[in-house]
């Protein structure tokens, strides 16, 4: 449904979908370690949604976009690269982590303190899997490279043919895997529960956990807002899919006239209306660059994912059989293509470079986009600071890097 309103209303080419980092916060902190019900987490995202759609209605989220320096934009658009190549790398299982054992200190009453940590290393190239992933990423480059239309799309159709007779993709369990009924009757139990006695209805009803609830319903909000104007910064910019018209138009115009108003309300809609199906955060997709590098630059690319989404619902077990290896390399090589935006950055002058630096590679680096524009934020007021130049910080960036703060300290808290 949201990328349906994404093509219809805001006519640009993005995909929506549950937050990978979103659901995990969803589960492993609120559920889990808070010790709050599934339908009161649904609840919160509902609430989450309609704070979005109040920032995003009071063009808060628009001053926002317009209070990021050039340089940051830049550096927001080629992090989003790292991390979309970082994703790839990942799921090609070229990499994995090993534990370093680290050092052992013993105090003198007897306690063990251990140091150990996970450091990535280079897998050993005798993996089936990984070798058919960089069987994919050499076909999708020397295609890309060729210049032929639809090279990703074809990169990842041959790779999934040629992991047969290796013996990654399994098409025995073609019809077998996947339950259409079980779905629905799944659907039947999440829709409305954020809405119902156990959601909603219960959320506020403990006043000692009210301040939790509130905290945690902003820490999704931020989240959310900061993932969704990073991608749009980092995809759209440079591809002119919000042109310096379309910027005009935003600055000048109320109501919904400007494209980027439009994908705005899109996208924070999605939100409550996942909530109400039973989703954690729904967000606009960074893997929305594959489409985009592929030349979609309208709602046709979103309606096309939208259509394709509802015939995934039937074609669940056919999909399922298109293996990591062979998506992974047309994410690595779509990264690879962001990375451009690093070009209109000033290295060679520290102020511009290191929160520069800081936005673009953390996002790699934290796993998050949010994270990754939230050191940005802060680097870039410290080095103001340093400078004498704290005046030049727009005050809605000054508000938006003490909201990160505020987030980190909640998150520490809870």
């Amino acid at each position: 449904i949201g990328t349906l309103v994404m093509g219809l209303f805001a006519n640009v080419p993005y995909a929506q979908a549950p937050g990978m980092g979103l659901n995990a916060f969803f589960t492993y902190t609120v559920v889990f370690a808070l010790g709050f019900s599934w339908q009161q987490a649904l609840a919160m995202v509902f609430l989450c949604g309609l704070v979005n759609i109040i920032i995003t209605v009071t063009k808060i989220r628009k001053l926002i976009i317009k209070a990021i320096p050039v340089s940051l934009q830049h550096a927001i658009g080629g992090g989003i690269g790292i991390f979309i190549a970082y994703i790839g790398v990942k799921s090609a299982g070229l990499i994995n982590f090993t534990s370093d054992p680290g050092h052992n200190i013993v105090l003198e009453s007897g306690t063990v303190i251990a140091d150990a940590s996970a450091v990535p290393a280079l897998v050993a190239l005798n993996n089936p899997t990984v070798l058919l992933a960089l069987i994919g990423l050499i076909l999708t480059v020397v295609l890309l490279i060729l210049k032929v239309r639809g090279a990703i799309l074809i990169g990842i159709i041959a790779t999934t043919i040629i992991g047969i007779p290796m013996r990654v993709v399994d098409i025995s369990t073609l019809g077998t895997t996947g339950s259409l009924g079980a779905a629905f009757a799944d659907l039947g139990k999440t829709f409305g529960a954020a809405l119902g006695r156990e959601g909603l209805l219960s959320l506020f009803s403990d006043p000692a956990k009210i301040p939790l609830v509130l905290m945690t319903i902003f820490a999704f909000s931020l989240t959310d807002t900061f993932d969704t104007i990073g991608t749009f910064i980092g995809t759209g910019r440079r591809t002119g899919i919000f042109s310096a018209e379309d910027e005009k138009a935003m600055e000048s115009s109320s109501g919904f006239k400007s494209k980027m108003d439009r994908a705005l309300f899109a996208d924070a809609i999605a939100t409550s209306i996942g909530a109400l199906f039973g989703t954690s955060n729904t967000t606009t997709y960074v893997e929305s660059a594959a489409g985009i590098s592929a030349g979609g630059r309208t709602g046709l690319t979103s309606l096309a994912t939208a259509v394709l989404f509802i015939i995934c619902i039937f074609l669940a077990p056919v999909a399922g059989i298109v293996p990591a290896a062979a998506t992974a390399p047309a994410l690595i090589v779509v990264g690879i293509m962001m990375m451009a935006s690093f070009t209109e950055i000033k290295w060679n002058d520290l102020d511009e470079a290191i929160p520069a630096f800081f936005a673009g590679v953390f996002m790699a680096f934290c796993y998050s986009i949010s994270y990754g524009i939230a050191t940005g934020f802060i680097f870039y007021c410290i080095v103001k600071f340093v400078k004498g130049k704290f005046n030049d910080v727009h005050p809605i960036l000054l508000v938006s890097t003490l909201l990160f703060i505020l987030n980190f300290i909640i998150l520490a808290i809870i």
